[in-house]
C-alpha cells in the first residue's frame, strides 16, 4: 500500500468549495504542488482569513518578475506551478495513479481534517461518479487515528513553518501520519 498525504487550500462558504492550492508528498518520494489559476479571486480578495494566511504562500513576483507583476494580481499567473484546473485534474491523477491503465496502483490519501479536502480533490473531475479509476473514494483522517490512539491535537508533532501552504501542510501531514504509524506498532 502507497500513502499520498496531501493538502488543499480553498475558499468555501457553506455551499461550495473552490480550489486555491494542493500539495501532495508520496511515500516513494515524489511531490506535487499547484496553484489554480481559475480560481475566484474576487471573492478571496474579500476574505480576509485567506488574504493573511494563504495567500502570502502562492507564487509571487521576484526580481525582475516583480516589475512585470500588475499590482492588481493576487499572484505570478506566469509561475509553472500556476496552472488550469483541468490540468491540475489530469496531473493530479497521474500523480496517483499513474499513467497506465492496466496497473493501477494500491493507493491511501491521508489528510488532516480531510473532509473538505477530499471533497474538493473529487470536484476536479466533476461529481463523485466522475473520480477516475484507482482515486480512493475516501480520505484517511489523521485526526480520526490520532483520536483513535487518545491522542489531541496538542499531543502532535508541530509544524515549525510555512502553515497554510498546501505543500508544507502535506509534507507535514505526512510527518505526523508517519509518527502516529510508528506510535501505533509500538503499543502492539
Amino acid at each position: 500500500m502507497t500513502a499520498i498525504d496531501y493538502d488543499l487550500e480553498f475558499l468555501e462558504d457553506g455551499r461550495t468549495i473552490e480550489l486555491i492550492s494542493i500539495g501532495m508528498v508520496c511515500d516513494d518520494g515524489r511531490e506535487y504542488y499547484a496553484v489554480n489559476r481559475d480560481m475566484p479571486v474576487r471573492k478571496i480578495r474579500k476574505h480576509k482569513w485567506l488574504m493573511e494566511n494563504v495567500v502570502p504562500h502562492l507564487p509571487q513576483g521576484h526580481g525582475d518578475r516583480r516589475n512585470h507583476v500588475p499590482k492588481s494580481w493576487l499572484f505570478d499567473y506566469t509561475d509553472p506551478l500556476v496552472k488550469r484546473r483541468e490540468r491540475i485534474a489530469d496531473e493530479v491523477k497521474a500523480f496517483i495513479v499513474g499513467n497506465d491503465p492496466d496497473e493501477l496502483p494500491d493507493v491511501e490519501l491521508w489528510a488532516n481534517y480531510g473532509a473538505y479536502d477530499h471533497v474538493a480533490l473529487a470536484q476536479l473531475w466533476g461529481p463523485m461518479i466522475a473520480l477516475p479509476e484507482g482515486v480512493p473514494m475516501f480520505t484517511n483522517d489523521i485526526q480520526q487515528e490520532a483520536r483513535r490512539q487518545g491522542l489531541s491535537w496538542k499531543n502532535l508533532p508541530t509544524q515549525e513553518s510555512g502553515e497554510h501552504d498546501a505543500l508544507a501542510d502535506a509534507r507535514h501531514n505526512q510527518t505526523v501520519r508517519r509518527w502516529l504509524a510508528e506510535r501505533s506498532t509500538r503499543e502492539v
